[in-house]
């Protein structure tokens, strides 16, 4: 008798792990911040086309900017560039301020494009496109020194914000 009650509770143990298991393998894997951007960089291929430089160049600023505030926990969008860049000097983020530079003449190309009304051949569209998923690809690896610690990466879950923000 004691054998039986056994058996029914090693299937039950097995059953019950096999439906969690059935549960937790169908859920979606959380993307880290460079991967949801780098994934949206490429969903905005499709704007590659002069005829679609402002739309192309509002996209991509607003990919680049709400991948900068998630993985580096700054406001970059709702901002002005020249905003963003002044407090950028200031902060005290180093791996952020490393690509200070390409930010800036990024960030003010597509400005060019969504404020001036400036045409954008396509050749300078596909150079945006690469400026952005470079900085998004290099800026995503830990600094040298923060290397050595063992700290879990941010992971967001990737949405949409249905509002374009500058």
């Amino acid at each position: 008798m004691a054998w039986i009650a056994v058996g029914a509770l090693i299937a039950i143990a097995g059953f019950t792990a096999w439906r969690r298991h059935r549960r937790t393998s169908n859920r979606p894997r959380v993307l880290l911040p460079f991967e949801v951007a780098l994934q949206r960089l490429e969903e905005i291929r499709t704007l590659l086309d002069p005829a679609s430089a402002r739309e192309f160049s509002i996209a991509v600023s607003d990919i680049v900017r709400q991948y900068i505030e998630v993985q580096f926990m700054v406001t970059a969008t709702h901002r002005t560039t020249e905003e963003f860049l002044r407090d950028l000097l200031e902060s005290s983020n180093a791996a952020l301020a490393a690509h200070r530079r390409l930010l800036a003449e990024f960030l003010n190309q597509c400005d060019l494009a969504k404020f001036a009304g400036v045409s954008l051949s396509r050749q300078i569209l596909e150079s945006l496109h690469r400026s952005a998923r470079s900085f998004v690809t290099e800026s995503s690896k830990p600094p040298p020194a923060a290397q050595t610690r063992e700290a879990p990466p941010a992971r967001v879950k990737e949405a949409r914000d249905s509002l374009p923000s500058t």
